[in-house]
This record gives structure tokens, C-alpha cells and sequence, in this order.
């Protein structure tokens, strides 16, 4: 994608807009500050297709090691056989609904899995085909289209659905993905970091909005990564609820964080997000909702046709 040297960002994906400029938004009930708790289901393989991109800095097991990488992928089953339920426990115990992104091959493995998260209520948003294939500009179009095709037809018959929201592997991502995206039905997205309300996307067809993640929080970036202390990272989910909500009138906000089942999900952790939780029910003025109840708060509070956002 050729360099673009206009005003705002080197892309054509989204236009520039500060928040101080934008009309006044709320959610429902006038609460400033909406939560989502985005679980992912990853599936990782020991032996990935040739060709297949995987990230440098995946997280799990004790580092990058040869096939098998048995202790990478074992640390990540756990996620699947307990961090899980820990975890939607915690957010059960306070009414909430985790948004879990889920790629082709974990809905395909664990069909018991899929019944349960259906019974729970998440919802279900596709990931992929599985974590060790990333999207990127190595794929030509026709390969991405593919790629993308596939992972929602392949969800869409393992989960008897076919998911309107995406989480990319990783969240990576080509020029192309949000166009393709659009044009495959997705309708909101999770792999742009660059705000704290949602961006509607410029596409060539449909109503693509992202709803935000926050990179900075996302467990596996604070503790796997940059092996923030544990009582460190919880000190700062706490402040961001409360300058979040503070930041909130007029601009609401949106504080979508990321919890992987194999890592919070495990018993000294797990507490971090609990306290997360009735913090921020405690403030009274936060709206726990799915990453696509935010989408759809936003479509309808800011019409496609806003000028300061139509690139």
C-alpha cells in the first residue's frame, strides 16, 4: 500500500478525528464508561502449515522451542480445560457477558466446549483458523479472501452460527482485511487500538465499526511480555475504570480488555479480575456490554453519514 502524505493517518482505513471535536456521546442509561471483557479461545498447533505466520512474542509454555513444543501448547490446553470456567465464573458472579473470540480449529476440537459457551450466553466472535496463522500482507488477496471465507464458513458450521464480529489471530491484519471483512458480512471488529470510543471503519461495502482494545492491559502483552507484577497490572485496571469514567462526560468511552483463559484463568490470577469487576460495578456508572452491544450503541448514537467521519 502506497504511502499516503495527506492530513491524518498513512492510511485509508479509518478517518483522523480528535476526540474533543466529536458531538457528545452516552450510553444507555448515561453511564460513561463501557466495559466489555474479551475472552479468547485460541487454538495453538505443533506443527503449522508452510507459510503459515506466526507471532514472535506468542505467548505460553516457557518460550519458543523445538517441535513438539509441548509445554507452549499444554500451558494453552489448560486455558481450555479450566482457566475458562474460572473465569466465566468470576464474570457470572456479577451479571456479565464475555465477548470469546474462538478461531475454526478450538470450535472444531471441542464441540463440548462450544455447547457450553452457547449455554452460558456468551457471544461469539470468529478468530481465525487458529493462533498460529496470522493474517498479513504475505497473503495475496485471493488468499486472504480465502482464509477469511473459510474461518467464518468453518465456524459457522461448528457453532451454528455464522459470527459477525472478528478478532484477528493476534490481531494481525493486511490492507486489505477490512474491506474483505465488510464485503464477508463481519460487521465490528477488535484489532485497532488507536482510541477509546469505536471507529467506524472506511470501507467499500457494509457498516464496519472497531471497537477498540486496550493494548497496554491486555494480559498477555502486561505480564507475558513486559512481566509487569501482578499486583502492579491490577493497580492499573483499576485506574484506568476510574480516569475512564471520570474522562467519560460528554466523550463516553469504551474499555474493552482482554483476558486469555491459560493465563488469568489460572488460581493466583484470577483474583486480579474479580476485583476488576466489582471495582467497577462499585462506581455505578459503568455499562458491562459485549464488544458488539458497543457497535451497535455507537451505529445508532453516530450516524454513518457524520462528516468527521467519512474519509
Amino acid at each position: 500500500m502506497p504511502a499516503n502524505r495527506s492530513y491524518g493517518p498513512d492510511h485509508p482505513h479509518l478517518a483522523w478525528s480528535a476526540l474533543p471535536t466529536r458531538e457528545p456521546l452516552q450510553w444507555p442509561g448515561g453511564r460513561p464508561l463501557a466495559l466489555s471483557v474479551v475472552v479468547p479461545l485460541q487454538f495453538f498447533e505443533l506443527d503449522p502449515p508452510a507459510g503459515a505466520v506466526t507471532s514472535k512474542s506468542l505467548g505460553g509454555g516457557l518460550g519458543p522451542r523445538p517441535y513438539p513444543d509441548y509445554a507452549r501448547m499444554t500451558h494453552r490446553e489448560y486455558g481450555h480445560r479450566v482457566g475458562v470456567f474460572r473465569i466465566l465464573d468470576v464474570l457470572d458472579e456479577h451479571g456479565v457477558t464475555a465477548t470469546v473470540p474462538i478461531d475454526a480449529m478450538t470450535a472444531e476440537r471441542y464441540p463440548w466446549l462450544v455447547q457450553h459457551l452457547k449455554e452460558r450466553g456468551v457471544v461469539l466472535v470468529g478468530h481465525g483458523i487458529s493462533v498460529n496463522r496470522m493474517i498479513s500482507s504475505r497473503m495475496t488477496e485471493d488468499e486472504e479472501r480465502a482464509y477469511l471465507t473459510e474461518s467464518l464458513d468453518r465456524l459457522e458450521v461448528a457453532l451454528g452460527e455464522r459470527p459477525t464480529g472478528w478478532m484477528g489471530p493476534e490481531q494481525g491484519e493486511s490492507e486489505r482485511t477490512p474491506a474483505l471483512l465488510a464485503e464477508l458480512g463481519v460487521t465490528h471488529v477488535l484489532d485497532w487500538p488507536n482510541d477509546e470510543q469505536p471507529v467506524r471503519m472506511t470501507v467499500p461495502t457494509g457498516d464496519l465499526v472497531n471497537v477498540p482494545t486496550l493494548h497496554d492491559l491486555d494480559d498477555s502483552y502486561a505480564l507475558y511480555s513486559r512481566n509487569l507484577p501482578l499486583p502492579t497490572w491490577e493497580s492499573a485496571l483499576l485506574t484506568a475504570v476510574d480516569q475512564m469514567v471520570a474522562d467519560g462526560a460528554p466523550h463516553a468511552r469504551v474499555l474493552a480488555l482482554t483476558f486469555r483463559p491459560w493465563l488469568t484463568g489460572q488460581p493466583f490470577r484470577i483474583g486480579t479480575l474479580e476485583r476488576l469487576v466489582a471495582h467497577a460495578a462499585a462506581t455505578g456508572q459503568v455499562w458491562f456490554a459485549t464488544t458488539a452491544e458497543v457497535a451497535d450503541a455507537y451505529r445508532a448514537a453516530v450516524p454513518a453519514t457524520d462528516p468527521a467521519l467519512v474519509a
